[in-house]
């Protein structure tokens, strides 16, 4: 059926809305394919709704051709399974919790790995069954703290995910390298310009992990590529090469007087080095133990990446009432020496190496000390990547400096291994006649989000430009007012119907024809096909939105043309 913009429940804007930030919070609401419901919360109008079946569609052919199969879990789940995983408490305030009229708990799924473990557990029992692909597209729930940035961060959004389901690791290999190429497809029909990363699992457990990144202003997500070479990665998963310093015979360890140093800046200041010389300790709480994090003194602390180092701990930083009672911890003056392994645990960025000599607190108010060598006056419990990356950082493949770039996330894989099998003791029966511990991958695309990060992508100045794949409709016809020019925009719009083109025809009347054609562009059709002032003499105007190339065509060589 033809859409005909006067019976389309369709109503675009001029103005941005007050609160839009983003390009594609913007144009979606002004081009009528969004509205917002409440905070981070919103209705798909019959425009997006299009567009949003459209990638749905895309990614379930691209599923299905890798022998996955659909199915549709509950999104009102029982809290018992999320118990047994230990997320119920993870999640913290990101889970919405409910009760039901007898007092059960409940949830609105976040994500469903508990549940798809679950059904496998119960329908298959031998290794015949396997291996296995499940996956759904659906409605998933997070109550987050600051929804912003229209559907590019929801509290309600649409997400594939997807899980395999093997008897040993070579099949959950082969599982995640067909869903890591049929992503590649996904993104590449849907017009989207992608980058693969390495990643951190963090909560969700596993080995390996890579997203899909789009490169956008509007990111969230940070990311790091080599001009060099093809290494990539997420910011929180770079890793550092540290040449080992050679060995030296370091001056023992000297007191100096720094009175009112507390911090890196007065230090180096006071005492004429740079801030790099230094070694910064800072104070976090792991678990609700105190724990110190050694790095250059030039260098941050990046807590996202150390709370995904740690996870599932809990990372929080000390804050006063932790130096009660504790006087070893003098506030801007701690120092490793003799205190790393009694009164704090000692973690460090590789760049602290073993044999380097520091500037660090002496653990005595307004004293600070100076070479203290790595080896010879503390030890290391743990070395970790945990600092704020930062542009010319060496790649940790080949060396050069790095790039840092802002990113979508449309999609992420994990190697989940056994995790979930073992917590809800997933066997099956394997052919030695013995039970065999599944493994387990995880495979997610934020449909709704692609659909931002397309929007981000290819907009322009004067709207929504998308890529054929999922725009609402292949050509937009305009009939510039009169009543024969709308009388040729309809037959011109039926025939290409018949001949199987998607159609959107503004046929409004009492609409000038200035609003008509910028709102043509608002919406982002990739043709636009005019019936305007030469529509008596059977002449029409195609115009290509993406490049703004015009061209006088018949309407049989039209029709001709857009109908191949």
């Amino acid at each position: 059926m033809v859409q005909r913009m006067s019976r389309m429940m369709l109503k675009t804007l001029r103005d941005d809305p007050a609160d839009a930030e983003t390009t594609s919070h913007k144009l979606l609401v002004r081009a009528g394919y969004v509205r917002r419901a409440s905070a981070g919360i919103w209705t798909w109008l019959p425009l997006g709704k299009k567009v949003l079946e459209n990638v749905s569609r895309v990614v379930r052919e691209e599923m299905d051709a890798i022998g996955a199969q659909e199915v549709l879990l509950p999104a009102l789940l029982p809290k018992e399974p999320y118990e047994t995983s230990g997320r119920w408490e993870e999640y913290g305030e990101l889970l919405f919790r409910l009760k039901d009229r007898k007092g059960a708990d409940y949830l609105l799924g976040p994500t469903h790995e508990e549940i798809f473990t679950l059904t496998v557990k119960d329908q298959c029992t031998s290794y015949k069954d396997l291996p296995v692909v499940l996956y759904q597209i659906q409605t998933k729930y997070r109550d987050e703290a600051r929804p912003r940035s229209g559907v590019l961060r929801g509290r309600e959004f649409l997400m594939k995910d997807s899980y395999s389901f093997d008897t040993d690791d070579e099949g959950l290999a082969e599982a995640y390298r067909l869903h890591r190429e049929a992503y590649t497809r996904i993104f590449e029909r849907l017009g989207l310009d992608y980058r693969i990363v390495s990643a951190v699992s963090g909560a969700m457990g596993g080995s390996a992990s890579e997203e899909f990144l789009a490169p956008a202003a509007a990111g969230e997500d940070t990311f790091v590529d080599c001009p060099a070479c093809d290494y990539a990665a997420n910011t929180e998963a770079v890793t550092t090469v540290v040449a080992p310093a050679p060995a030296a015979d370091h001056a023992p360890v000297e007191e100096l007087d720094t009175p009112d140093t507390p911090t890196i800046e007065t230090l180096a200041a006071h005492l004429g080095v740079p801030a790099s010389a230094t070694l910064k300790n800072l104070l976090v709480k792991v678990d609700g133990e105190i724990t110190a994090v050694g790095v250059p003194g030039d260098r941050e602390v990046d807590l996202g990446k150390l709370a995904e180092h740690l996870s599932p701990a809990v990372v929080e930083l000390v804050t006063a009432e932790d130096f009660v009672d504790r006087p070893e911890l003098v506030r801007g003056y701690v120092g490793p020496q003799t205190l790393a392994g009694t009164a704090f645990r000692y973690l460090a960025d590789p760049r602290v190496a073993e044999n380097t000599a520091w500037i660090t607190g002496a653990n005595k108010e307004g004293k600070h000390a100076r070479n203290v060598v790595v080896g010879r006056d503390f030890t290391v419990d743990q070395y970790l990547d945990v600092v704020v990356v930062e542009p010319g950082d060496p790649c940790p493949k080949c060396g050069t400096g790095l790039r840092i770039d802002r990113a979508i996330e449309i999609g992420h894989i994990f190697q989940l291994g056994r995790k979930y099998a073992d917590a809800f003791e997933l066997d099956v029966l394997g052919r030695e006649g013995k039970p065999v511990r599944v493994t387990m991958g995880s495979y997610g695309i934020g449909v709704s989000r692609a659909v931002a990060a397309l929007a981000e992508q290819t907009a322009d100045g004067k709207g929504l430009c998308w890529p054929a794949e999922i725009a609402p409709a292949d050509v937009h016809v305009v009939a510039a007012g009169k009543a024969a020019q709308t009388e040729l925009a309809l037959e011109v719009a039926g025939k290409l119907h018949a001949a199987g083109v998607r159609v959107l025809v503004d046929d409004r009347a009492g609409v000038s024809p200035g609003v008509k054609f910028t709102d043509a562009e608002l919406i982002g059709v990739p043709t636009i096909l005019v019936a305007g002032r030469r529509s008596g003499e059977g002449v029409v105007e195609l115009k290509d939105r993406r490049t703004g190339e015009r061209e006088e065509l018949t309407v049989d060589e039209a029709l001709a043309r857009l109908s191949r």
